[in-house]
């Protein structure tokens, strides 16, 4: 059965495709297929105003002969650029079943982008660049079939860098890397996906879908809700806000632990636990350890964060801790481990780790192969890998989460989630990503991390 959460290569694609081919479909049938799906949502939205599909050479341009031949069938005036001529059988056929009369431009209401899809590997030409953005401009609403024209599916890079902005995406029997990964992402507006009767993929990609968390059992109490110890370094608020966001993540015992003698801000509901360094974790009790928010990055931290990982207990890894983390301080270990990078983190681990990707899917791939570890690399384009498992998509949250904190209250979080579930780390990280995320829409514009780590218990109610 199909999942419409996969998300395919451009090599996947067209092997799936191959397959319906070799059983009992043809190019033009799936062709119909997308074409048909994609002009209900275009039917939809424009609501019987005038609608302008542009049409390019290769099927992606077959579909929108397919879409403009729909619409007018129900009543929709509809106008097609073609400034290329079919240069596929599916594509002619299309175009003649299609029958009308091509203009050289157009002005109107809603503008269909069927221009190039997903096997585009080079950059548009400056003619049909203007083309593109000038039809975009003159018409109000913009819908791209299956990628924005001028857009690589497998990377996300924009092949030119001036692009028009969409308000809504069409994929075509499935989800691209492009439809969730930066810059490209930043172009679709909103994204809809059509069935052509795809096959689930082996190993392919996929983009996280809403969980659903439960509350506690009636006979929980805060140790069987998991126990979760961050430890505290030079720059102790960072530690407390994560341990106040991992208190709004589901643990049932958030407790901070510390080797320093400095004055520490806790709140009255976080416990507090001076230990030397070697006592550090010596509790049979404890589910989970969060280290890095405010370790610092000298000496002292280090030898902090060897300490721990030699405990050997399902651990995250955040912040500071990513630039002292090194080999030898994860031979041995058995329990889970989560790192959670952003761009510069990912690339001090990348360094000290050996791996050299070639893109950015492929660095945080053999990442999580190096660290044997679930690697959280964060962004507006989150990714989640881990050993033998596809990598997850997570959808985009808002940007107003670029600001300083935030990523201390997703590691409390996924802290938190890991105490409560140590058995599946990636879980963890993908359900402290969707709390993440809602918390910061029910905390709107302009919040800062407090206000985000406040916003956590509303959070729960969207996915209980």
């Amino acid at each position: 059965m199909p999942r419409p959460d996969q998300i395919l290569t451009v090599a996947q694609m067209r092997a799936a495709e191959q397959a319906l081919i070799d059983g009992e479909e043809t190019v033009s049938s799936l062709m119909e297929r997308a074409g048909a799906g994609a002009a209900d949502y275009i039917w939809r939205l424009s609501a019987g105003r005038p609608v302008t599909v542009l049409c390019g050479p290769g099927n992606n341009g077959g579909d929108g002969y397919v879409i403009a031949r729909i619409l007018r069938e129900r009543g929709v005036a509809v106008q097609v650029v073609a400034p290329l001529e079919p240069r596929t059988a599916a594509a002619r056929a299309a175009r003649a079943s299609w029958g009308g009369e091509t203009v050289a431009h157009s002005a109107g209401e809603v503008f269909v982008d069927c221009l190039f899809g997903s096997g585009l590997a080079r950059s548009l030409d400056p003619a049909l660049e203007r083309l593109l953005n000038d039809l975009a401009g003159a018409h109000r609403l913009r819908i791209a079939v299956d990628l924005p024209s001028g857009v690589d599916a497998d990377s996300g890079a924009c092949l030119n860098a001036d692009l028009p902005v969409f308000d809504l995406t069409i994929a075509l029997g499935a989800w691209k890397p492009a439809h969730w990964q930066m810059p490209a992402m930043e172009l679709m507006g909103a994204r809809r996906l059509v069935d052509i009767g795809i096959a689930q993929v082996a190993d392919a990609m996929r983009v996280s879908t809403r969980p659903h968390l439960a509350g506690p059992p009636m006979g929980a109490h805060k140790y069987s809700r998991g126990l979760l110890s961050v430890v505290g370094g030079a720059m102790p608020g960072a530690a407390v806000l994560a341990a106040r966001a991992a208190q709004g993540g589901g643990a049932g015992y958030v407790r901070i632990e510390t080797s320093g003698r400095e004055g520490l801000p806790v709140p009255p509901d976080i416990v507090l636990r001076r230990v030397p360094t070697e006592e550090l974790l010596h509790d049979r009790w404890i589910d989970a350890v969060l280290i890095g928010p405010g370790l610092g990055r000298g000496s002292e931290a280090q030898a902090i964060l060897a300490a721990v990982l030699e405990r050997d207990i399902p651990t995250v890894c955040d912040a500071d801790a990513l630039h002292l983390l090194e080999p030898p301080m994860l031979q041995g270990r058995t329990a889970a481990l989560i790192v959670t990078p952003h761009e510069g983190e990912r690339e001090a681990l990348s360094e000290a780790f050996g791996v050299v990707g070639d893109a950015r899917i492929e660095e945080v791939v053999e990442l999580a192969e190096a660290l044997s570890a679930v690697v959280l690399a964060k962004g507006p384009d989150t990714l989640i890998a881990a050993p033998g498992t596809p990598l997850t998509f997570m959808p985009p949250a808002s940007s107003w989460l670029s600001t300083a904190g935030t990523g201390d209250v997703l590691a409390g979080l996924v802290a938190s989630r890991l105490a409560a579930s140590a058995d599946d780390p990636v879980r963890a990280a993908e359900e402290a990503c969707w709390l993440h995320a809602e918390a910061a829409r029910l905390a709107g514009p302009a919040f800062s991390a407090g206000l985000l780590a406040a916003h956590l218990p509303q959070a729960w109610r969207a996915f209980l």
